[in-house]
């Protein structure tokens, strides 16, 4: 991954119908909602700047965002100027199947901000036969779009259980996720790198398993031209608990990066500002002292 570190912290928040629906938001936002979005994304980059601020020059270089230009677009600019490692999002919000937000447009969006990287989040189960072809022709184009430009590409990967898949374990999801969501991971990246789809970053649902994160590790760094391959660990919006245990085993597996938690850094802090219980400063300070918290989690958990 030229031009940035092998340890990649990420506090993403490039939400949009959900940051949205957080403040309590539904269908077309007015000027003043619209600018109150803008005013909690504010918060959470400036619990982010909190930390970033006051980081060794070393750690300073893991320390990222991930944002979108619809509500971020001054947040992109800031964090630019600074040097900080800045993802913009390019997919529509809240889509079954990938699409540009931008549509054909997406390059001179990208063009805009020099120095993004490229995200994606992209979900794909192999078994959704009809629907991965349109899905893998658009992220081929983006992906020769990011190589001829030099940006780099960061591919958020969620395997969702397809009707059928969950009626055969009785709706239990939390048996897909432990038997059979780290086969079909497996499946998808590879059908994916088939497809000359080759993410410089990847962005993937926590496993319970350290023979799956070995699986998946092993998949996504076959190949010599892949060993500089990024790997980072997504929170699902989950509970503190969980993600503590997700990180915790995710560091201890030789060739992670790091990771990229949002949800659960920011969206308590958030409710409660906007119901009154915090101040604004308290807000920021609590989801500076999440992200620490888990920044210090991942560094004592590294293989």
């Amino acid at each position: 991954m030229p031009g940035y570190p092998n340890k990649l912290y990420i506090l993403p928040f490039d939400h949009r119908a959900s940051f949205t629906s957080l403040l309590g938001f539904s269908g077309k936002l007015s000027p003043e909602q619209l600018q109150k979005v803008k005013d909690f994304k504010r918060v959470v980059y400036d619990g982010f700047l909190k930390i970033y601020s006051s980081a060794p020059a070393a750690q300073k270089k893991a320390l990222g965002i991930l944002i979108d230009e619809q509500y971020g677009e001054e947040i992109i600019k800031d964090a630019l100027s600074k040097g900080i490692v800045c993802s913009m999002t390019v997919e529509k919000s809240g889509q079954e199947l990938f699409d540009f937000e931008y549509g054909k447009d997406y390059g001179r969006h990208l063009s805009k901000f020099k120095g993004t990287i490229a995200k994606v989040l992209v979900r794909y189960n192999p078994e959704n036969s009809k629907e991965n072809p349109a899905q893998v022709k658009r992220l081929k184009e983006m992906c020769d779009h990011c190589a001829k430009n030099r940006i780099l590409f960061l591919f958020e990967l969620l395997v969702i259980p397809t009707a059928q898949q969950l009626a055969a374990l009785n709706g239990d999801k939390h048996s897909f996720d432990l038997n059979q969501r780290p086969k079909l991971m497996k499946q998808a990246i590879a059908e994916l790198q088939s497809a000359g789809v080759e993410p410089d970053i990847w962005k993937i649902e926590a496993l319970d398993t350290a023979e799956d994160w070995k699986l998946i590790e092993r998949q996504i760094h076959k190949g010599k031209e892949r060993k500089n391959v990024a790997i980072i660990v997504l929170g699902r919006g989950e509970s503190d608990e969980k993600v503590r245990k997700w990180l915790s085993l995710g560091a201890s597996i030789s060739g992670t990066s790091g990771f990229a938690v949002g949800r659960t850094v920011f969206s308590e802090p958030l409710i409660r500002l906007r119901e009154g219980k915090l101040s604004r400063k308290e807000a920021v300070d609590a989801i500076a002292n999440n992200y620490q918290s888990f920044i210090d989690l991942w560094e004592s958990s590294l293989a």
